[in-house]
C-alpha cells in the first residue's frame, strides 16, 4: 500500500475555465459514436477480451442494499410495501405474496445509473439532442434503454483511500488525474480503451461507521480536471461510491461538474453511489485489481437512468 501520497488540492476552476475544457473535452467525443455514447467503446472483441479476467470464478456486487429509511442522505427513500399479503389462513391450495416499490433513482443513498438524458447543460443533452425531448411523459432520446443488452466489459478498480493510506476521503477532498496516475502504478493495472473505470473514495465506509450526512452539501469527488485522464484512456464508463462529483463543487457557476463533463461532453454513463467494500478485499486476496464486470439496468425505455446491481466477476 503506497502511504506518502497526500491529500489532493487541485485549483478551482472559473466558469471560463470550465468553459474551455467543456469544449476540449467534446472536441475529443467521438462523433461516430450513438445514442450509446462512449458505450460503443465496448465492442465484441473487448467484451470477449474481458472474459479472461475470470480466473476464480467469484462474484461480487458493487451495489449498496436498496434503502427505505429516512436519513440526512436519504430525504426520499424508496418505499416498499407488500400489496398482496396473505391475511387468511395458506396451510392449503396456492397462495401469493405480492410487493411494489417506488424509487427515487437519483438519490443521494441507492445505487444507480445515469442515462445520457439526465444531464441538461446549456439547453442540449449530449451530442447537442435537444432538452424538448425530455417532457414529463419521459425521455424520447438517450435514455437508459441504449443500455438494453447489458453493459459488458473488463472493470478496472483504482482505491484512491488505499493509495493514500487512510480510510477514506474526507468530504470536499478531490481525486485527480494525479491520483488516477499513482493507483494505476500501486496496483499494477492499466486503465484502457472500453474499461469500465470505478474510483473508490471511501464514501460507504465512511458512511458506515459514522454515520449518513448531507452529502448532497459535502462529499468526496473527481476534480473536473481528471475527466482529461478518461478521455485519453477513452473509457465506456465511469462509476463511484459517492456522486462522483466532489461537493461543495470546485468549478464556478456549475454545481456538477463531473456530470457535465461525463455525461454531457465524452457521453458517459455514470453510476453512482456503488460499494466496493466487498471488492476491495477481494482485489487485494487476488493481488489484482480487474474483472469481468456486469451491468444489466432495468428496461424502462423512456427513464433518465436506473437501479442497478453491476457484479465483478473474478
Amino acid at each position: 500500500m503506497v502511504t506518502d501520497a497526500g491529500p489532493a488540492d487541485p485549483a478551482r476552476l472559473t466558469a471560463a475555465e470550465f468553459d474551455v475544457l467543456y469544449r476540449r473535452l467534446v472536441s475529443r467525443a467521438d462523433r461516430s459514436r450513438g445514442d450509446r455514447g462512449a458505450l460503443d467503446e465496448l465492442t465484441p472483441a473487448r467484451v470477449l477480451a474481458a472474459t479472461r479476467e475470470v480466473r476464480a470464478g467469484r462474484t461480487i456486487t458493487l451495489a449498496a442494499p436498496v434503502e427505505t429509511s429516512p436519513g440526512p442522505d436519504n430525504p426520499e427513500p424508496a418505499r416498499h410495501w407488500m400489496s398482496g399479503q396473505p391475511e387468511e389462513d395458506v396451510s392449503g391450495g396456492l397462495h401469493f405474496a405480492l410487493d411494489s416499490f417506488v424509487m427515487n433513482v437519483h438519490g443521494d443513498a441507492d445505487s444507480h445509473i445515469d442515462a445520457l438524458c439526465h444531464v441538461i447543460y446549456d439547453g442540449t443533452l449530449h451530442g447537442g439532442v435537444a432538452a424538448s425531448s425530455v417532457t414529463s411523459g419521459g425521455a424520447k432520446a438517450l435514455s437508459v434503454e441504449a443500455a438494453r443488452d447489458g453493459i459488458v466489459g473488463r472493470g478496472v478498480l483504482l482505491d484512491i483511500p488505499r493509495l493514500r493510506g487512510v480510510p477514506w476521503l474526507e468530504p470536499g477532498d478531490h481525486v485527480t488525474a494525479d491520483d488516477l496516475i499513482a493507483a494505476e502504478a500501486a496496483h499494477r493495472v492499466h486503465v484502457s480503451e472500453g474499461d469500465l473505470l470505478f474510483v473508490r473514495v471511501g464514501h460507504r465506509r465512511r458512511r458506515a461507521e459514522l454515520g449518513a450526512w448531507q452529502a448532497a452539501n459535502a462529499r468526496a469527488g473527481l476534480h473536473p480536471s481528471a475527466l482529461e485522464f478518461l478521455a485519453e484512456r477513452r473509457v465506456a464508463v465511469l462509476g463511484g461510491d459517492g456522486n462522483n462529483d466532489t461537493a461543495p463543487s470546485s468549478t464556478e457557476g456549475v454545481d456538477f461538474p463531473v456530470h457535465v463533463l461525463a455525461v454531457h461532453a465524452m457521453g458517459l454513463h455514470l453510476l453512482d453511489y456503488l460499494q466496493f467494500e466487498d471488492l476491495v478485499p477481494v482485489c487485494e486476496a487476488e493481488g489484482r485489481w480487474s474483472f469481468l464486470c456486469v451491468i444489466a439496468p432495468l428496461r424502462l425505455p423512456d427513464a433518465t437512468g436506473s437501479p442497478v446491481n453491476p457484479i465483478a466477476i473474478l
